[in-house]
């Protein structure tokens, strides 16, 4: 203990050193009598036993000590591992003058799919079992000391104080399981979404934290919980299938408000991601098409042909409509003014834009895309269709062909583009397929795609066949159901080489997740696919990452293979420990 600097315990203000047990090592005459210690031989004290919300990874926390409000610092010490400074520093205040020490978090509490549900069971018992998702709310509140609202048939507002937060967290909001083991009969399980505000200036912002995040929830899929503070998003749960919508009426309004936008505007430009597939060029050929239907001026922006959509283009290109479509980054800086609508499609990412300038020129922006959405998002769109059940953006976009109010002569070739977006998407219709989905491809079938020329589409070249199966045939297995690999120099496109052996490996048995790692010049990407019983989407969003439940990827700045792959299992690790 001499390493402790003995002004510490000469402070007028509360000082104690805790090891990594909160045990108490040593205190202060302040501290004590704070707290009014009486020494103890038998056992040290705790500082949970005396301020119980207590937490060592948060710096600056607040507690009520004997009517007292006091802000808490906590500070490790550099000599002794594992060992942490507390500090308090009376607030000049107490509980009895109003001082709200336990802020009051503002909760939104969704129910995602009422309408789904109620139509899988007997009508008689509809009230019964909202009563009982009524009754599972209340009982949460009552036994953290808040309050639940019901203010829509499917929506509810709660109010708790903030060091309930802290339960929650450990008991992995228990309540989202509790609600879909709930069993009327209903052939789908009922699911919740929260989204909490934090850290608000008032309640009315942390209100509008709370609709922020509620609203993140929804569009990843649901069954999940999101807090918001003022800096940031945080994630709890979003590890069960998204669950598709049948109703067209959404469809239907998203292709109305679409084309009085086209009518609107003096010329389109559209826009997908970086390393364009199928589904990007896919899902923008089909808006090209409606937009040329209306007789507008289209441009789509494309500053990289990539061989996964090479074939697909350069068959594009034999077309006249499409001779002076594609442009780069700087023609569309040129064409751009206050009139032109900017149609993003299956992306919405501004960083993975393949023009983000674009984002910051355009005065109206709308977006289509059918990934989970991140904390990162285009949040000044005029029109946003960002739906996670859908398959692809290609299947969003048939949608708008299909309720649109204009008459669209759609070319075989558009047809075939489209349907290339939802096969490859869809990995030959084994993944993420409602009936939409369906409909889509027999609409495009009816309108002249052929599913021998897409199949054609998907043509690669001798090298690339032979890279992947040797990516896949280097392939290791970690915790028996999950392949990890790495790809070798492949200087054509290692983005879609890692993609296609991650494909590949699913084949193999008892492999129900894949990974395949590359140097991608600045550090090292991640492919990452699953059949859907592993969520790669929330490993991969530990990483920095996202996509879906199935496809999702990750870009890893600065950090080498080897250590993207320690980094990698240890995602897994976590995932596998929160799914127990």
């Amino acid at each position: 203990m001499d390493k402790i600097n003995i002004n510490a315990l000469e402070m007028l203000f509360p000082y104690a050193l805790a090891n990594e047990n909160r045990e108490i090592i040593i205190s202060n005459d302040a501290f004590d009598s704070a707290f009014s210690v009486k020494e103890n031989t038998e056992s040290r004290l705790k500082i949970t036993d005396l301020i119980p919300e207590f937490n060592f990874n948060i710096k600056k926390q607040t507690a009520v000590i004997r009517a007292k409000c006091y802000r808490v610092f906590c500070m490790p010490d550099n000599e002794l591992e594992k060992h942490y400074h507390i500090f308090l520093i009376e607030n000049g205040c107490s509980q009895d003058k109003n001082c709200v020490v336990n802020k009051i978090l503002v909760s939104l509490i969704f129910i995602d799919n009422y309408n789904e549900v109620l139509d899988t069971i007997e009508d008689v018992r509809h009230p019964l079992l909202l009563a009982l998702v009524d009754r599972k709310l209340n009982k949460m509140a009552r036994d953290l000391g808040g309050i639940v609202k019901n203010f829509e048939k499917d929506k509810y507002i709660f109010l708790f104080s903030e060091d309930k937060l802290e339960y929650l967290k450990e008991t992995k909001f228990s309540i989202l399981n509790s609600v879909r083991e709930i069993d009327m009969g209903n052939k789908l399980p009922l699911t919740l979404s929260i989204g909490i505000g934090m850290g608000g200036s008032s309640l009315y912002q942390s209100m509008e934290f709370a609709r922020a995040a509620i609203d993140l929830a929804l569009s990843r899929g649901g069954d999940q919980v999101l807090i918001k503070d003022p800096e940031r998003y945080y994630f709890y749960g979003g590890h069960s299938k998204e669950i598709g919508a049948n109703s067209r009426v959404r469809a239907r309004v998203k292709a109305f408000a679409l084309t009085e936008l086209i009518e609107e505007a003096s010329d389109v430009i559209i826009m997908g991601h970086k390393n364009c597939d199928l589904d990007c060029l896919g899902s923008a050929v089909g808006v090209f098409s409606i937009v040329d239907a209306m007789q507008k001026k289209c441009s789509i922006v494309l500053n990289k042909v990539t061989s996964a959509i090479s074939i697909l283009y350069d068959r594009l290109l034999e077309k006249p409509d499409f001779m002076n479509v594609f442009i780069n980054t700087q023609q569309a800086l040129n064409k751009i003014n206050d009139k032109t609508l900017l149609i993003v499609v299956d992306t919405h990412i501004p960083t993975i834009c393949d023009a983000p300038e674009l984002l910051e020129n355009a005065k109206k922006i709308v977006v289509f895309d059918h990934h989970r959405k991140s904390a990162e998002f285009i949040n000044n769109a005029v029109l946003s269709y960002h739906e996670p059940y859908a398959s692809s953006a290609s299947e969003l976009i048939t949608e708008m062909l299909l309720y649109t109010n204009k008459h669209i002569n759609l070319t075989s070739i558009a047809a075939d583009a489209l349907l290339a977006g939802i096969t490859v998407d869809t990995k030959n219709f084994a993944l993420k397929t409602g009936t939409k989905t369906f409909e889509a491809a027999a609409y495009l079938r009816r309108n002249g795609a052929d599913p021998v020329r897409v199949r054609t589409l998907f043509k690669s070249s001798f090298d690339l066949y032979k890279a992947k199966t040797e990516v896949v045939s280097n392939a290791e297995f970690y915790l028996k159901n999950m392949a990890i690999s790495v790809c070798g120099k492949y200087d054509d496109n290692p983005t879609l080489l890692a993609a296609k052996a991650a494909d590949e490996l699913l084949y193999i048995n008892n492999v129900e997740a894949s990974f395949v790692l590359f140097d991608n010049g600045s550090g090292t990407s991640i492919s990452a696919r699953s059949l859907e019983n592993i969520n790669v989407q929330v490993i991969m969003e530990k990483l920095g990452g996202g996509g879906h439940q199935s496809v999702s990827a990750v870009q890893l700045k600065g950090i080498g293979i080897d250590e993207a792959i320690k980094m990698l299992k240890n995602a897994i690790d976590e995932y596998l420990k929160e799914e127990k």
